[in-house]
C-alpha cells in the first residue's frame, strides 16, 4: 500500500468519527487531526493514529458519562477500526 492510500483511509475513518462526535470541541479536534493527516508528512501517520485513538477514547468516555449509549457504540466501533487499521498498516504495534 502506498503512504498516500494509508493517509486517505485514515482520513475516511476520521470523517466517520467526526460525524459521531457529540460536542463542538470534539468535532473541531477531529477536524484538525484530519487536516493534519491530509496535509502533513506521511511519516507522521503513526503518531496521527495514536492521537486518533486517544481522541476516540476520550469521546467514548464522554459518551458513557452522559449515558449516550448510541454514540458510545458508534465511537467504540470506529475506535476498533482505527486500531485494526493501524496494526494492519504497520503504523502501530500489536500489544
Amino acid at each position: 500500500m502506498t503512504q498516500q492510500y494509508l493517509a486517505g483511509e485514515l482520513s475516511v475513518l476520521l470523517a466517520r468519527l467526526q460525524a459521531v462526535a457529540t460536542n463542538q470541541v470534539a468535532v473541531g479536534d477531529v477536524a484538525k487531526l484530519r487536516r493534519g493527516v491530509e496535509t502533513g508528512p506521511v511519516t507522521a501517520l503513526p503518531s496521527m493514529v495514536v492521537r486518533a485513538l486517544m481522541l476516540t477514547d476520550r469521546l467514548c468516555w464522554d459518551s458513557l458519562e452522559r449515558g449516550d449509549t448510541m454514540a458510545f457504540t458508534c465511537q467504540a466501533a470506529i475506535c476498533a477500526e482505527l486500531r485494526d487499521f493501524g496494526i494492519c498498516a504497520r503504523l502501530l504495534q500489536e500489544r
